[in-house]
């Protein structure tokens, strides 16, 4: 499946996972970049070095395309650059989009995105020098940049921009991928299904949580801003409604403890219930997608990626070699 994005990055299908914090372990992004996609890491909480040794690890595990994730804007100059000589895609999210981060990134030889939740932001991110950006709809699991759906901003920033654009936001199925593939994206940055793979780094109660989810029964909500670099500025994320009620009904300042240590999660926390986890899970976060209706099982990473171009082959007609 060609489109601009797999003729850009060197990846076979249009897929990004999306980074998802400590959920998007090295497995995960292993096994989507193996089944053809871009598998993705995030900086965010991990010190320098073991950010590095982790990058090193799955670049040994595959030799497909690799991303990193970046949300915060105050990076060391030295630690950008040796996460962009290790991985195909560097990923910005969360802050203004800046043009010396984005001649880092090259200057080492990787691509450079950014997601957006607005045409201003892909407009911005493209004028300080981005390879790709991502349009972030409202329907979007996690932390949420802008506040429109996604095909109307997806429209709006096709329009604005040259270069090419993921969708992301409510994209868990093959008729949704089909969908912004028809309407002109590029690709498609998906979170919330590939939680619930066998790969991903959630606890299990967190990937059956999602699983059992049914409809959309998701809320935007700054419940969970405790320990939340993302929340200092928008304090905005997409989580199951019934860990925002959960978390109404805990007395303790305690929710979980995680960790060999058993190091404490405070009540209120942005952390998810990853595995190992233990305490009241159903009270953490336990970010998801408006879309979290359609997931209905666990499984390989890879069968969801298959499983998503095939549904999508049926029902979108496949670009020839030139995208």
């Amino acid at each position: 499946m060609r489109t601009p994005f797999t003729a850009l990055v060197g990846c076979r299908v249009p897929i990004q996972q999306a980074p998802m914090g400590t959920v998007s372990s090295p497995d995960l992004a292993v096994a989507v970049a193996e089944a053809g996609g871009v598998g993705t890491l995030t900086a965010l909480g991990l010190p320098p070095a073991v950010l590095l040794r982790r990058l090193d690890e799955v670049r040994g595990r595959t030799s497909g395309a690799l991303s990193a994730n970046v949300v915060t804007p105050d990076v060391d100059d030295d630690l950008l650059t040796a996460v962009a000589e290790r991985v195909r895609l560097v990923d910005f999210f969360w802050f203004d989009p800046a043009p010396r981060l984005v001649e880092l990134a090259h200057r080492s030889g990787a691509l450079v995105g950014w997601q957006v939740g607005s045409a201003a932001e892909a407009r911005a991110a493209v004028d300080a020098g981005c390879d790709v950006v991502t349009v972030q709809g409202v329907e979007a699991g996690g932390h949420v940049r802008g506040a429109t759906p996604l095909l109307p901003l997806l429209r709006e920033v096709l329009g604005a921009v040259d270069v090419p654009v993921l969708a992301a936001g409510g994209i868990s199925d093959g008729r949704s991928f089909a969908g912004v593939l028809a309407a002109g994206a590029a690709g498609a940055r998906i979170g919330t299904r590939f939680l619930a793979t066998t790969e991903s780094g959630a606890h299990p109660a967190y990937k059956q949580a999602v699983v059992d989810a049914t409809g959309d029964c998701t809320v935007i909500t700054g419940a969970f801003a405790v320990d939340c670099p993302l929340c200092a500025s928008s304090p905005r994320a997409r989580v199951l409604r019934a860990a925002v009620e959960r978390l109404a009904e805990l007395d303790d300042d305690v929710a979980a403890t995680i960790g060999r240590n058993r190091v404490p999660v405070p009540r209120a926390s942005g952390m998810p219930p990853v595995a190992g986890a233990e305490g009241r899970l159903d009270a953490m976060a336990m970010y998801a997608g408006a879309a979290v209706g359609s997931v209905t099982d666990i499984r390989p990473a890879a069968e969801v990626v298959a499983e998503l171009v095939a549904a999508a082959e049926q029902r979108w007609p496949v670009p020839g070699p030139t995208g």
